[in-house]
């Protein structure tokens, strides 16, 4: 396992330890680089309209589009490093 991904699996163990709950909107975040990091670009239709949860999730990690995995982790560790305090 490389440096990049030990660091990566800490700042997931990291993220679920936060002093405090981030925003909707930061945690779509942490969960569209956290996939675009472990599975790759978004597959499968956009969910309808009367999931939106699941829409916003779709709609997050499809903005992150052709990401490369070791850049998804990177931004991932340093969001997360940053919510540290």
């Amino acid at each position: 396992m490389s440096k990049l991904n030990k660091t990566f699996e800490a700042a997931v163990a990291d993220s679920k330890k936060l002093p405090e709950r981030p925003s909707n909107d930061v945690l779509l975040q942490l969960y569209a680089l956290y996939k675009q990091a472990t599975d790759g670009d978004v597959e499968g239709k956009r969910p309808g309209f009367t999931d939106m949860v699941g829409r916003a999730k779709y709609d997050a990690w499809a903005a992150i589009k052709g990401t490369t995995n070791d850049d998804a982790m990177t931004r991932y560790i340093e969001l997360v490093e940053s919510l540290k305090g």
